[in-house]
């Protein structure tokens, strides 16, 4: 949950940003009510939405490491660190990738892979996950990881959110410049008005908070083809199996407090869940499907 949680929240605080920033120097003029040129629209939006995923994904790995307090391990000072590097590397050459940094950060149990690229990726792993599961376990968690490093999820989930930013900002602004008008009907002002940098503002946030349901979505998807990869690079799915029963009984890890307002109980959460129930994934490996 950590990467996508610090992707979506490091997007979004690029969004805001390049939106401050683009206002404030005028390069947003072609979207006032006076005429919509909808292909400097697009242009823009597309502009606006892809640099936010993009920079997100670049600092990806950067602002885990920070967050998070992983402590890289460059050279494994006692037989748990040489096993997890010596896992990590047999799942990276299994799946035919570089090397990634491993890492090992203070928590419940959790794990998870970040990282812009497939050969310049970084797997952590959690002190409470080493401690609440046994060695089989484990390796079945780091190889869910390595599949989603593999299976280029990073990438993956960069250009939805692209996509979804693009639409985000093209609404937005379309809406603002419809509300504005109407609100300065006969006015010989020119520019954007206040109706439409309200309008704009307010619309950024909820057409992004409803465009999140949709990256949700499509995490929880890939969640179910790692699980799958996992089971590939272990040559069974029974210790996945295990690792996730496992992992329905455990306190799940605590998100940092910087994100703690993002957690969303009941049943609306579940469309904001970036991870498929226990159960499902469950099932899904037991019947051999995604």
């Amino acid at each position: 949950m950590q990467r996508i949680l610090l992707f979506v929240l490091t997007n979004v605080a690029v969004m805001v940003v390049l939106g401050i920033v683009t206002s404030l120097f005028g390069l947003n003029r072609y979207m006032g009510p006076n005429g919509i040129n909808v292909g400097s629209l697009m242009a823009y939006s597309l502009v606006i939405g892809f640099t936010g995923a993009i920079i997100s994904l670049l600092m990806s790995k950067t602002i885990a490491k920070r967050t998070q307090g992983i402590h890289i391990i460059n050279e494994p000072q006692n037989a748990d660190e040489a096993w997890i590097v010596n896992t990590v590397r047999k799942f990276a050459d299994q799946s035919g990738i570089s090397m990634p940094e491993v890492g090992i950060y203070e928590g419940e149990p959790n794990a998870f892979a970040t990282g812009a690229f497939k050969n310049s990726a970084l797997v952590a792993v959690s002190t409470g996950l080493l401690q609440g599961m046994t060695k089989e376990e484990v390796e079945a968690v780091i190889g869910h990881e390595v599949a989603h490093v593999a299976n280029g999820d990073m990438v993956t989930m960069t250009l939805i959110q692209g996509v979804m930013n693009t639409f985000v900002v093209f609404l937005s602004r379309i809406i603002g410049s419809l509300i504005d008008g109407a609100l300065r009907k006969g006015s010989d002002s020119s520019g954007p008005g206040i109706g439409y940098m309200v309008t704009t503002m307010v619309l950024d946030l909820v057409l992004g908070f409803l465009a999140s349901i949709i990256v949700a979505w499509f995490s929880r998807h890939r969640e179910f083809r790692a699980d799958a990869g996992a089971a590939k690079l272990m040559g069974q799915p029974q210790s996945m199996i295990h690792a996730l029963q496992r992992l329905g009984g455990m306190t799940p890890g605590e998100l940092p407090k910087s994100m703690a307002a993002m957690g969303i109980g009941g049943s609306m959460g579940k469309l904001f869940s970036t991870h498929p129930p226990m159960e499902e994934r469950i099932a899904a490996l037991q019947s051999g499907q995604r």
